[in-house]
């Protein structure tokens, strides 16, 4: 038989709390703070919204880390916990014990509240701390209350308890400051998320990701917003498009209405596109905006010409670079010389280079490998989709450099032999070549992770490789 451990003092103290469901914020005030967590955390789960009101009110710490409760709990759970922080802002004068000044509404990974309640957590003081530095600067003295959120617009609609605290946070502007770090787009129309953002301090917001298909009239709809956002570091744009009933001189309009919010991002470091094609010929006005150096450009499947390479190879707000990938632009008819230029201007700090599907041939290969081997710090390097032959491989293979026994073609392309005068892979001289390149790679150092990568399969989009040995795409 076994014995049950008794309740603790602290349990039998929150039950007798929570069976009174009118608590008078005096009797809350005499509490150990200690209590508070475990005592939220119930009357939240069993839905004593009364009990949720007058504990907002003496609640003692800096922070209610709320986001972290919400998933599957009904909304009248949420307006009690509004309720509460209403009778609080109402009051000029405020309770003694009141110290709440962020309530946090994330989707936080970690488990605030199991450590909070947990015999070996931190002190509520040193979490409560930790949580309130990680949010915006604006604390102390009679300032609004910060209310920290992530927002993400998807499938047409805002969740419903995000949807009551807009519709709640309408009606008290001046006393609520609204901070959001992450916002990311999937889907809703564009006067849905204006009047969101209205709402939002939009210099708090660091990064983000417009991830659907907008026409660019639609997006400078949006830039007045993205010019406001003066903090930011990263955007992400997906699927930008022209319409073709833009005339020229509209849509000239239309790109230098964009490309000057970036005048106004005094942070901003990481610039990654993917399928936007409204900057070909006209990239140079974005870089002439960058008021920071960049540390990251990704433009994936874009549309560009040589002359925006050669205005990216120039940028004096490239020379930090860290990552550059340009994954799908074909660069088969370009000049190989800025691609060099470029590589030269970031070889004291690149680290990743990504040029998969760019069409790249032997000699443009040969052009800018000698600036190629003087990347010092490069780690990571893929190639493959390429145009290049066994000689080029193995030429890029031993070329002598700094970065030699630090970077490979982590992804290099399959051999031109590989193929048929068709285009097709023959398979066996597919196993065959990539065998001979990887002795050849062994015999000049140990590989860490090198795969030769044919093109994607017309049919599965899947590309064979060879690393020890050959594995075939699914048709």
């Amino acid at each position: 038989m076994s014995l049950q451990a008794p309740p603790r003092l602290l349990e039998l103290a929150e039950q007798s709390l929570l069976r009174d469901g009118a608590l008078a914020i005096p009797t809350l005030e005499e509490l150990p703070r200690e209590l508070f967590p475990s005592l939220f955390i119930e009357a939240f789960t069993r839905r004593c919204c009364e009990t949720l009101k007058t504990t907002v009110q003496a609640w003692p710490f800096t922070c209610l880390p709320l986001g972290s409760l919400m998933k599957s709990r009904p909304l009248e759970t949420f307006g009690a916990v509004l309720e509460g922080l209403d009778a609080l802002l109402a009051q000029k004068v405020r309770p003694r014990r009141w110290k709440l000044q962020v309530l946090d509404l994330r989707d936080v990974d970690e488990n605030f509240w199991g450590i909070w309640s947990g015999a070996s957590a931190p002190s509520p003081e040193a979490l409560s701390k930790r949580q309130t530095a990680e949010n915006c600067a604006r604390l102390g003295g009679q300032q609004p209350l910060l209310v920290t959120l992530d927002l993400c617009f998807k499938n047409g609609t805002l969740d419903e308890c995000l949807t009551h605290f807009l519709e709640w946070g309408k009606q008290r502007k001046g006393l609520l400051h609204v901070c959001c770090k992450e916002l990311q787009i999937f889907g809703m129309p564009i006067h849905s998320i204006i009047e969101v953002l209205n709402m939002v301090e939009l210099d708090c917001i660091r990064e983000m990701e417009v991830c659907c298909p907008w026409e660019l009239s639609i997006l400078i709809r949006f830039a007045p917003y993205l010019g406001q956002m003066r903090n930011l570091r990263k955007l992400v744009l997906f699927n930008i498009h022209v319409s073709a009933c833009i005339p020229p001189d509209k849509k000239e309009q239309f790109i230098t209405q964009f490309t000057s919010q970036f005048l106004k991002l005094d942070s901003f470091q990481k610039l990654y596109m993917h399928s936007v094609s409204f900057l070909e010929g006209h990239l140079d006005q974005l870089l002439r905006s960058l008021q920071a150096p960049l540390e990251t450009v990704v433009m994936t499947d874009c549309l560009l010409s040589e002359s925006d390479l050669k205005h990216l190879s120039w940028c004096p707000s490239i020379r930090q670079l860290k990552k550059l990938d340009l994954r799908g632009i074909t660069l088969t008819h370009f000049s190989p010389e800025p691609l060099a230029v470029l590589l030269e201007q970031v070889e004291a700090t690149l680290q990743t280079l990504d040029l998969e599907d760019c069409g790249i041939t032997d000699s443009q290969l040969s052009a800018i490998l000698p600036a190629l081997s003087r990347c010092s710090q490069l780690s990571t390097l893929s190639f493959c989709g390429n145009l290049m032959s066994v000689a080029a491989l193995e030429n890029l293979l031993r070329h002598p450099g700094e970065p030699a026994e630090q970077a490979e073609p982590g992804a290099a392309p399959a051999p031109l032999e590989s193929y048929d005068a068709q285009g097709a892979l023959c398979w066996g001289r597919f196993a065959q070549l990539g065998a001979e390149l990887m002795k050849t790679l062994r015999d000049l150092r140990q590989p860490k992770t090198v795969v030769f990568s044919t093109v994607p399969c017309p049919c599965c989009g899947i590309r064979a490789s060879y690393d020890l040995e050959p594995s075939h795409c699914l048709c």
